[in-house]
């Protein structure tokens, strides 16, 4: 991996493969909006970027290389070698046929409390849904970062009351992201231990919160925690894990069940229109 910077950016290039669209809008990640074609507006760990697809990599716009360095290289996992990870869960046929649509899909590395909260928003939600109400959010709470708004803290939060979210529209989760935000904001929820913990005891550490079941537990650690080999299961993926591996998931997916749950919700979103 190289960082180059430039007039109006950074270029991080030579970390290899990579799909931005479907990386960025894969159910993985709520903030990120195209405002042209092929480039990419987000916000994470309090910086604003603008990110399009080169033909060695990606461009930062408006970004420094010290951002660049420090934070997205890490938020878009560009120094692992995902040729070695694809290679063996292409040994699947039914992940190797998804590579050949997709590409390479890489899990983001996003700030574990914004990654907690925006699961518990998502639970029985919709992608366009779950969006509408993190933009609310991060607008009444957040700090402006640009065009943006960074993600509101759990020390903001944890203050605010029921009826302070009542704008949210996020009807019975509410109670849950405060439930959350107070317990991160006091250290009774230390998600920084927490990603030391064995899978198990970071689950279970997770699921204390209220209104945070398995599989909400499941997609912080994988999206935020870097427990690669998690694999988040809702009614969907349900479905799909039960007709194209009724015997279990195959040993080739370990130690990164997770992406191989990312090429497989990637080919049902397509195929179901989820």
């Amino acid at each position: 991996m190289e960082i180059i910077p430039a007039k109006n950016g950074t270029h991080i290039v030579n970390f290899g493969e990579i799909n931005l669209p479907l990386t960025l809008d894969c159910g993985q990640a709520f903030r990120w909006e195209e405002t042209e074609k092929g480039i990419f507006r987000g916000v994470a760990y309090g910086k604003e970027t603008l990110v399009s697809q080169t033909e060695d990599g990606l461009f930062f716009r408006n970004t420094s290389a010290e951002d660049a360095e420090k934070i997205w290289s890490d938020y878009f996992d560009l120094s692992t070698d995902h040729e070695k990870i694809t290679e063996r869960l292409c040994k699947d046929p039914y992940i190797k046929e998804a590579y050949g649509r997709y590409g390479t899909l890489r899990i983001l590395r996003q700030e574990p409390w914004e990654a907690l909260c925006s699961f518990i928003i998502s639970s029985c939600n919709n992608i366009p849904r779950i969006k509408g109400i993190i933009k609310r959010l991060s607008e009444k709470y957040g700090e402006k970062t640009g065009e943006c708004f960074s993600f509101p803290s759990a020390q903001t939060l944890a203050v605010k009351s029921e009826e302070d979210l009542s704008f949210l529209k996020a009807g019975y989760r509410v109670p849950y992201i405060l439930d959350a935000a107070r317990r991160v904001a006091e250290g009774e929820t230390n998600l920084e231990e927490i990603r030391k913990m064995s899978e198990n005891e970071a689950r279970n550490e997770l699921m204390k919160i209220r209104g945070v079941g398995k599989k909400v537990a499941d997609c912080t650690m994988l999206f935020s925690l870097g427990f690669t080999d998690v694999y988040p299961v809702d009614r969907h993926i349900d479905r799909a894990t039960k007709l194209y591996y009724p015997d279990g998931l195959p040993d080739c997916f370990k130690p990164h069940s997770g992406l191989a749950q990312q090429y497989i919700f990637s080919r049902m979103l397509e195929e179901k229109n989820l």
